[in-house]
């Protein structure tokens, strides 16, 4: 299969960047070394190009109506310029895929999918799409910039005459930057470190790069691969498509309750509504390893007996704590914080805990 490229896809060559495979794209999984642009995010600032997510605008007098229908959070609760995190919920108990839903206007909104699930996803909204609302797939005219960490704000500030710290948590607004017009700059990323997420056309896409690495030169910024997003998110304990939520995962077990509202009708509400209430046998926690070792996604968790309760659904090397950390679907009698677990690494079994999220 042909790898689709992303606009900067010849930037991020240039940049020494090691490209991979991901999603369907050649993508750059890092630049120097993980643990180093990891603590760029953490305490300064990184630029991640995540333009292979894709983007949906649905537009028309029923677009609440089918966006209540087909995801689990409720999105009449959002005002102009307000981010929603949600999920697309499947009819038999797991989830489509996680989105982020923009409401720009009355009757018109803005979605953020995971690039692996751009054709599924569309299709899947299509499906319910009964009152003629209108659809455009905008994934390949844009690209998205992840400028994030404690000095995101300070960087992207000089380029703008606008209060940037303004826009808050979870709210977006268009705003210019250097002499790149009205772009879309959300209060949201993948990192816990803070930052904005940028929504620029293709066209623009190199321009609006220059700007920002010019703009945050004197705070040392670099541009992340995918290495260092993967291990940010995962001390933060975000959920992964595709390794801790998936088509057979529900957003119950995911611990996902709170982005699944029963105050209105969804995909298989009835169903998840009775697993919420009636309890599900197995759950996702978090956990940090005792010994010395790192869990990785497939290893099996096992008690004291050495029976099998689990399996790792992301684990990695925590490169601010330094030791491993991980999440894991177990059954139910194993998720409370404080108690042993134990990980297989090949022929060892070692020792962990389970524990609260955030990691750090």
């Amino acid at each position: 299969m042909d790898l689709k490229q992303v606009a900067l896809n010849d930037k991020h060559i240039a940049l020494g960047a090691k490209m991979v495979p991901f999603a369907g794209y050649n993508m750059p999984v890092r630049y120097s070394s993980d643990i180093e642009e990891h603590n760029t995010v953490r305490n300064g600032v990184g630029v991640f190009d995540v333009s292979h997510m894709g983007e949906f605008e649905l537009k028309g007098e029923k677009v609440l109506d089918l966006l209540q229908k087909v995801t689990s959070n409720d999105v009449s609760k959002l005002v102009d310029g307000q981010v929603q995190y949600s999920c697309l919920p499947n009819e038999t108990g797991g989830i489509i895929d996680d989105l982020l839903v923009y409401r720009i206007k009355e009757n018109h909104y803005f979605l953020v999918v995971n690039a692996s699930n751009i054709q599924k996803d569309w299709d899947w909204i299509q499906k319910y799409n009964t009152e003629g609302v209108e659809m455009n797939n905008l994934s390949d005219d844009y690209a998205l910039f992840a400028v994030q960490g404690p000095k995101a704000v300070a960087t992207l500030q000089k380029l703008s005459t606008q209060d940037l710290s303004a826009i808050k948590y979870y709210t977006f607004d268009y705003v210019d930057l250097g002499t790149v017009k009205n772009v879309m700059l959300a209060g949201t990323g993948y990192t816990g470190s803070g930052g904005f997420e940028i929504l620029v056309k293709n066209e623009e896409a190199e321009q609006l790069w220059n700007l920002i690495f010019e703009a945050g030169e004197e705070f040392e910024i670099k541009p992340i691969g995918l290495g260092a997003r993967d291990t940010l998110r995962l001390e933060k304990g975000y959920c992964l498509y595709g390794n801790d939520i998936n088509d057979t995962t529900s957003p119950i077990e995911a611990g996902l309750s709170w982005i699944t509202k029963f105050s209105k009708d969804f995909v298989n509400a009835e169903n998840l509504k009775a697993q919420k209430e009636e309890g599900v046998s197995k759950k996702l926690v978090a956990f940090k390893m005792i010994d010395k070792g790192i869990p990785r996604q497939g290893y099996n968790l096992l008690n004291e007996e050495g029976e099998e309760i689990g399996q790792v659904t992301s684990g990695t090397m925590s490169p601010s704590l330094g030791y491993g950390i991980g999440l894991a679907y177990v059954q139910t009698d194993f998720t409370k914080v404080g108690i042993e677990i134990f990980v297989q690494v090949r022929k060892r079994v070692l020792k962990a805990e389970v524990v609260k999220l955030p990691f750090v």
